[in-house]
């Protein structure tokens, strides 16, 4: 499979989060022809709900690599999630993704719904 050129990416990971997606791509048995999607979708309680799962790349996709992982995400949720930072929690109060979103109007408390500015 031809590489694609690699784009400057919109949105950051902290090194948790890197570690945690790494940990999950070698414990699943990722594909080598999967990458990481960030993105959203329509729902939750607030109006769009975020994306991070591993997939596959389609055509409106753009590609970046960001600690080792290729990541992609549809050209058209860029301006939902620029200047996001994801970060992973293992706290006793707060355990997992957290999406830290600039451009989130408003979120709901479960931390993965959000409305856009």
């Amino acid at each position: 499979m031809e590489k694609e050129s690699i784009q400057d990416i919109p949105i950051t990971f902290t090194s948790g989060a890197i570690d945690k997606l790494n940990e999950v791509k070698d414990t699943e048995n990722v594909k080598e022809d999967m990458f990481l999607r960030v993105g959203v979708k329509g729902g939750g309680c607030a109006g769009l709900t975020y994306l991070l799962a591993f997939d596959t790349k389609t055509d409106r996709d753009d590609i970046y690599l960001i600690g080792g992982l290729e990541v992609i995400m549809d050209r058209a949720h860029a301006m939902y999630v620029i200047g996001m930072e994801i970060d992973y929690q293992k706290g006793l109060n707060s355990r997992g993704f957290v999406f830290n979103n600039p451009n989130a109007d408003k979120t709901c408390g479960c931390g993965t719904s959000f409305d856009a500015k």
